[in-house]
């Protein structure tokens, strides 16, 4: 592995991408157009550019300890150095790349990075590691929408599904690392609720993030609001079923669970037509 693609490995490309990319395309749905589409990407990836690179300087110890040998820097890719300083820089350029749109979204776009970093550290290991999920993604949208020319207000209900979504998703992401974390020594929510307790909260609160952007806008509920509605409420129980009958290891429950957010997020791209 090249040296340019450890860098890139160690942000977690995958899950900041897949962030970057949905508030981009909300941002096209507001009706952001030419260079703020750009300007949305652009300050929104660095928040995710920076969360990334402080997570794998912050843990490089327990990567190690871990034998995390698919996180760069435990493998050696990548100095521990260099990330921390990729993350620095990414963490300053946040108010910056702001600073177009005017004082109250890089406001909100800082705050964004802000908790997205107190995360890292030092709620990761704290009964309270949720609350960082909840603000971050629930000022996102918000930042997409006052970003706009004559900084309208962003509606209530989309405030409150992406502090859900992202709620949904803390419980979600940190499923598959449970046994790796509590080895190390992270005591996060999810990791004190347990797997039932962790998959359990993800899908609620994922099904309420579900049923807020269906019902949240003005006006009757789309076809693909109730369609996205009726395989949440579907899928989740079948997935909770699944997982029990399971004799191995269930993973029905956590497919379930990473399907319904993916739902999410399509309604939350195509929410930017009501806003």
């Amino acid at each position: 592995m090249s040296r340019a693609l450890a860098v890139i490995k160690s942000s977690h490309p995958e899950p900041g991408g897949a962030v970057t990319v949905a508030m981009t395309l909300l941002a096209v749905g507001v009706g952001h157009r030419g260079w703020s589409v750009l300007g949305v990407f652009a300050a929104v990836g660095a928040t995710q550019l920076a969360v990334g690179w402080v997570n794998d300087w912050l843990d490089a110890d327990r990567d190690q300890v871990a034998g995390r040998t698919d996180k760069p820097v435990a493998s050696g890719a990548v100095s521990r150095r260099t990330v921390g300083w990729a993350g620095l820089i990414a963490a300053l350029a946040i108010p910056l790349l702001g600073l177009p749109f005017g004082l109250m979204p890089t406001v909100l776009i800082t705050l964004v990075g802000v908790f997205a970093l107190l995360y890292d550290w030092p709620l990761k290991s704290t009964v309270l590691s949720v609350v960082p999920y909840v603000v971050a993604f629930g000022l996102l949208p918000a930042f997409v929408v006052v970003s706009l020319p004559g900084h309208p207000a962003p509606p209530v209900w989309l405030v409150a599904a992406g502090s859900l979504l992202g709620a949904g998703a803390h419980f979600a992401n940190v499923l598959p690392d449970l046994a790796d974390d509590a080895a190390t020594g992270v005591r996060g929510l999810p990791h004190r609720l347990g797997a039932t307790g962790s998959t359990v909260a993800a899908a609620l609160l994922l099904l309420a993030a579900t049923l807020t952007l269906v019902f949240g806008p003005p006006g009757p509920p789309s076809w693909a609001g109730w369609a996205g509605a009726a395989a949440a409420v579907v899928v989740l129980p079948l997935g909770w079923y699944a997982t029990t009958r399971a004799k191995g290891r269930g993973v029905a429950m956590f497919r379930a669970v990473i399907l319904v957010a993916l739902i999410d997020v399509l309604l939350l791209i195509s929410s930017g037509r009501v806003v």
